[in-house]
């Protein structure tokens, strides 16, 4: 197999950490993760890992050092990568493919869900301390954050479109097909 990098981009809850999941599962594929980085500054800032937190975080981080910072530190990580299958899970703005779309094997794919399936799902799984007594208003507030307003767009800018609506088999299907 030659080596494939995919980005993986979609609004919050989508499905990204579903399908990285699957693909490390099925296709042992390396993942890495825009959020590990913040994660990691904020554990060693001794900082909750809140979403609020991430989003305020990675605002300062591109202010500071250019708004492909983060991407920029994806393709150091990715490039000593082994692995023929990499996924760069979080792709959130216009910066960050323009400059991981330098690497020849990276491909974008768009994850798109429902506001109210995504919801459903950010209840359940409770991945960020918030996120389990958040109401629908703001789970909507969020999608208005900073970090946040350029993810629909990146649809206009995928390679393909996963659509998400459905169960874990139809999921599972539509990413089986990409890979082969």
């Amino acid at each position: 197999m030659q080596k494939i990098i995919l980005g993986i981009a979609g609004e919050i809850a989508s499905g990204k950490g579903t399908v990285a999941e699957y693909l490390k599962k099925k296709h042992n594929a390396s993942s890495y993760r825009f959020s590990t980085i913040l994660r990691d500054i904020l554990d060693r800032l001794h900082l909750e890992q809140s979403r609020k937190n991430m989003q305020n975080l990675s605002t300062s981080l591109r202010e500071s050092f250019g708004e492909d910072a983060l991407a920029k530190v994806m393709a150091e990580d990715v490039k000593e990568e082994q692995n023929n299958l990499i996924i760069i899970d979080g792709v959130r703005r216009l910066d960050d493919i323009k400059y991981l779309r330098e690497i020849p094997e990276f491909k974008l794919i768009y994850i798109d869900a429902d506001i109210k399936k995504r919801y459903e799902r950010i209840l359940k799984r409770r991945e960020n301390p918030d996120d389990k007594n958040k109401t629908f208003e703001e789970f909507e507030r969020e999608h208005q954050s900073e970090s946040e307003l350029q993810i629909k767009d990146l649809k206009n800018h995928a390679d393909v479109v996963i659509d998400n609506n459905g169960d874990w088999d139809d999921l599972y299907a539509q990413v089986d097909k990409i890979i082969n």
